[in-house]
């Protein structure tokens, strides 16, 4: 699991605690191996804020953070952390642990999802199922050329493409 966030690190680390063999990398995954800066919500503002899912739209790009601001949620500069987060490529991440085959591959990285998936060789590594989060791939709240030119990808990689509803997509591996 990856997640850079310290205060999400450390609840996820004790939800799963009890889990064997389970690995929890303090890192993003990029298409490179670089450090970057990182934009999250800050912590003191998660009560002001009142949206459980605040915790979870960290991004490498400060106005994916800002354009979530509506109504009900009143997200503003002040309520928004930067720090510089260590990212590895999906590559570099599978060779350090070894992994061969994957059966499910999540990825929820608010619009960072082409940058990993259009990364990926998939003559690397097998990755049965992959769901990932549609609603951001051309910028916050779009989806145009860069998920479709990554739909043609996983295409190509022998993968049927299923919407699961209006945010998010499976790529199920067909041969």
């Amino acid at each position: 699991m990856i997640e850079p966030v310290e205060y999400n690190l450390k609840e996820l680390k004790e939800r799963t605690k009890k889990i064997p063999n389970l690995i929890i990398e303090e890192i993003a995954i990029s298409n490179r191996d670089e450090t970057v800066p990182f934009y999250y919500v800050k912590r003191s503002s998660m009560e002001k804020l009142k949206k459980h899912w605040a915790s979870g739209i960290g991004s490498f790009n400060k106005e994916h953070l800002l354009k979530h601001r509506s109504k009900n949620f009143t997200i503003t500069e002040e309520d928004i952390e930067k720090f510089s987060v260590k990212c590895l490529s999906f590559s570099s991440l599978i060779k350090k642990h070894s992994i061969k085959s994957i059966e499910k591959l999540l990825i929820d990285v608010e619009g960072a999802e082409s940058k990993i998936l259009n990364s990926i060789n998939f003559k690397e590594v097998l990755i049965e199922n992959i769901i990932f989060e549609k609603k951001h791939f051309d910028g916050p709240f779009k989806m145009g050329t860069k998920l479709e030119e990554t739909k043609s990808i996983l295409i190509q990689n022998n993968y049927e493409l299923v919407d699961l509803d209006k945010e998010n997509l499976l790529a199920r591996k067909t041969k």
